[in-house]
């Protein structure tokens, strides 16, 4: 094995991670376009902190219920492949063995190699072997989707709170540079982050985020600031 190479399960607690920082991700932007847009409009703490708190309830609560749902249908899914896969066990080992040894032999081995590895993890554990090699599936680790609701709900708080802060502590001529510095230094952090776990190029993800980010932060500011107008506020 080569250092620092993935091996085994470890490719899915690298989406686990990968999911909580583009949550953290969402949470940062959503929340930082609301509060700024808001910003634009007036000055006054309360409306700030009023947008800013319910954006960052309804943000993680459309996270969990989003996650929940998407991570149930998988499991859902999971369960009955591994249903059928029983059943076909029962059925007919002997063409289940076959069948085997035939993706042994897909994958490099030699006929009487592919039999005799499918024979003896067959005996070892039947049902194992073939969800592993047929499905790629671990019985005892299937997608969980109140664990992915909580992980999705905590990640987007942490993220939204940075901007809600942001936005609250400093006088009123200074709030949105602090929240727009603050918000683009935290996406250039998540983009670095985000990168690292995917092994890919740094500076694309940081500067995918930071621009898109301060896009989205300069919309809500001018639309607020024109609503306000509008409004008279």
């Amino acid at each position: 094995m080569h250092e620092g190479e993935p091996h085994g399960r470890g490719p899915g607690r690298l989406g686990w991670l990968r999911a909580g920082v583009l949550g953290a991700n969402d949470g940062i932007v959503s929340t930082a376009g609301l509060v700024v847009g808001v910003a634009g409009a007036t000055v006054e703490q309360g409306p700030l902190l009023t947008a800013g708190v319910a954006g960052l309830v309804a943000g993680a609560v459309s996270m969990a219920l989003g996650e929940y749902v998407s991570v149930s249908t998988q499991r859902d899914g999971e369960a009955a492949l591994l249903a059928t896969e029983r059943r076909e066990l029962e059925a007919d080992p002997e063409a289940e063995l076959a069948e085997l040894a035939a993706l042994y032999e897909g994958k490099g081995l030699s006929p009487a190699t592919a039999r005799r590895v499918a024979a003896e993890l067959t005996e070892h554990d039947a049902f194992a072997a073939h969800v592993d090699a047929e499905l790629g599936l671990d019985p005892d680790e299937l997608s969980r989707p109140w664990q992915a609701a909580g992980a999705s709900a905590l990640a987007f708080t942490a993220g939204a709170l940075l901007p809600l802060v942001s936005v609250l502590l400093p006088p009123p001529d200074a709030r949105v540079p602090v929240t727009v510095v603050a918000v683009l230094l935290a996406l250039a952090l998540t983009g670095a982050v985000s990168a690292r776990l995917g092994r890919s190029a740094v500076l694309p993800a940081v500067v995918r985020l930071v621009v898109g980010g301060a896009l989205a932060m300069a919309a809500t500011h001018a639309i607020g600031s024109l609503v306000g107008s509008a409004a008279g506020l």
